[in-house]
């Protein structure tokens, strides 16, 4: 069974910052890429990070420069270190899996909880 559990997210201001955390079961984790996802009201989810099993990441054009990710291995977590967030960064966030960096764009078959984050003054 494949589980996924978000956590880290809130309410910040404009500027400010956040570190999200993913908690991954049922995957032989050390082998797979993760990624970071964002669905903001109204909108498509949208893929706006990855890390791939040897630490190679990409970024969305938009969250460069202000947001890391990272992984634990021995955790099982990947975290999503967010500063500089904007408002319409306001948005669910989730993690999930693939094979290599490429495959973190394909379709899901399951997806956690995610957590909410909200940019707002």
């Amino acid at each position: 069974q494949v589980q996924l559990v978000e956590s880290g997210g809130g309410l910040v201001q404009p500027g400010g910052s956040l570190r999200l955390s993913c908690t991954a079961s049922g995957i032989i984790f050390r082998l797979d890429a993760m990624g970071w996802y964002r669905q903001a009201p109204g909108k498509q989810r949208e893929l706006v990070a990855g890390i791939s099993s040897s630490d190679s990441t990409m970024y969305e054009d938009s969250v460069k420069g202000r947001f890391t990710i990272s992984r634990d291995n021995a955790k099982n977590t990947v975290d999503l270190q967010m500063n500089n967030l904007k408002p319409e960064e306001t948005a669910i966030y989730y993690c999930n899996t693939g094979i290599g960096l490429a495959g973190l764009r394909k379709s899901k078959d399951y997806w956690g909880q995610g957590t909410q984050v909200t940019v707002s003054s």
